[in-house]
C-alpha cells in the first residue's frame, strides 16, 4: 500500500543514515495508525471531522503528524491483521473507526498503544472498557448508545407506515453489537404490537436475499442497523430499497442524501471530531485510562421528500418540522 511505504520511507531504516538534525525533525512527528472497518470513499466527511479535531487540539498533517490509514472495506475478517501491521509500524496511538469489530480488534493487537474508538455501540457489553467514567486499561472514546436508539428507529418508522403490521431488521451477523441490537428491536416491537423479522446479511447476494424475503413476508417497512459494513453497501442498500418499494429507516444521514427515505442516529462527524481532539489529548500525554467515554449530544433526523414521494409515503408534517434536514 502507498500509506506503508510512505510511513516506512518516514520512519524506516533509511533513518540511521540520515543526518542528526534531519531525524531530529522527523522525531517530532506524531504517528497515528487509522483502522477503520469502512471504506476511505464513503468516509471523506467522517475523516475531515477526526482531522479537525486533530487540529483543535494542535496536530497537523505533514506538521507534525502523520495519519497511517488501513481499511477493512466492510469486511470485518481483515481488521485483525491490519491492526497488526499499524502495531508494527509502532503508531503512538490507534484509531479504531467504524465502531465494535474495528475496536475489538485494536484492543486485540495491543495492551499498551493507547486506542481511541470512534463509534461503539456498548463499549461495556463489547469488553472494551471497564466503565463509562474510568474505561481503565488503554481504551477510550465514543459511544453510539445503539441499543437505546434502536427503539426510537422503529417509533420513526411506524410513523411512516403506521398501518405496518410487520418490519424488518437488516444486521451483519460478524458485528457482534447485533444481537444485543437485534434484542432491542424486537422489544421496541413487540411493545407497539409489529412483528420483526430479523435479517442477517453481509455480502451483495444476502442482501438481495435478504430484500426478497422482505417482499415475500409483505414487511411494510425496514430498519438497517448502524453497521461500518453496511456504510460500504450504502449505495446498493438504497438500491435495493427503491426496488423493493420498502420505507427503510437507516442510522446516517449520508444514506438519505443518497436517496435513501429517512434516517435517525448520532452525529457521526460530530463523533468523529470528538475523537480528534481526545485522540490529541493522549497524544500530549493523557492516558485513556482516565479519559471517560463520551456519549452522542448531537442526534440527526433526516428525511428525503423525492423519496418518499416515489414510494407513495406522506411523511407526517410532525417529523417535517422535528428533522434537522429535508432534502427536496
Amino acid at each position: 500500500m502507498s500509506t506503508r511505504r510512505e510511513i516506512i520511507t518516514l520512519l524506516g531504516g533509511a533513518a540511521a543514515a540520515w543526518p542528526l538534525a534531519v531525524r531530529a525533525q522527523q522525531a517530532a512527528i506524531s504517528v497515528i495508525g487509522f483502522l477503520s472497518g469502512r471504506s476511505p470513499n464513503e468516509s471523506q466527511s467522517v475523516v475531515k471531522a477526526f482531522r479537525e479535531g486533530l487540529r483543535e487540539a494542535g496536530f497537523v498533517e505533514g506538521e507534525n503528524l502523520f495519519i497511517a490509514f488501513r481499511w477493512a472495506e466492510g469486511r470485518y475478517d481483515r481488521l485483525p491483521a491490519l491492526a497488526a501491521e499499524l502495531v508494527g509500524l509502532r503508531v503512538a496511538l490507534l484509531f479504531a473507526a467504524g465502531g465494535t469489530p474495528s475496536a475489538l480488534a485494536a484492543k486485540a493487537s495491543t495492551s499498551t498503544i493507547p486506542i481511541v474508538f470512534s463509534a461503539v455501540g456498548d463499549p461495556i457489553g463489547a469488553g472494551l472498557i471497564a466503565s463509562l467514567n474510568r474505561p481503565g486499561g488503554n481504551v477510550t472514546g465514543m459511544s453510539v448508545l445503539a441499543p437505546a436508539i434502536v427503539g426510537k428507529r422503529i417509533e420513526l418508522l411506524r410513523q411512516l407506515v403506521p398501518h405496518a403490521t410487520s418490519i424488518g431488521y437488516l444486521r451483519n451477523p460478524f458485528n457482534p453489537s447485533s444481537v444485543l441490537e437485534s434484542n432491542e428491536a424486537l422489544a421496541a416491537a413487540d411493545a407497539l404490537r409489529i412483528q420483526v423479522h430479523v435479517l442477517d446479511a453481509s455480502t451483495d447476494d444476502e442482501f438481495n436475499m435478504a430484500f426478497a424475503a422482505l417482499a415475500n413476508a409483505r414487511a411494510g417497512g425496514l430498519v438497517i442497523a448502524i453497521d461500518a459494513s453496511f456504510d460500504s453497501q450504502r449505495d446498493k442498500l438504497v438500491a435495493l430499497s427503491s426496488e423493493h418499494r420498502i420505507a427503510t429507516i437507516y442510522g446516517s444521514r449520508l444514506n438519505v442524501v443518497a436517496g435513501g427515505l429517512i434516517s435517525y442516529g448520532p452525529s457521526f462527524t460530530d463523533l468523529y471530531y470528538r475523537a480528534g481532539v481526545y485522540s490529541g489529548r493522549v497524544l500530549k500525554g493523557e492516558k485513556p485510562a482516565n479519559l471517560p467515554v463520551q456519549q452522542p449530544t448531537k442526534f440527526e433526523l433526516v428525511t428525503n421528500l423525492k423519496t418518499a414521494k416515489a414510494l407513495g409515503i406522506t411523511i407526517p408534517e410532525k417529523l417535517l418540522t422535528l428533522a434537522d434536514e429535508v432534502i427536496e
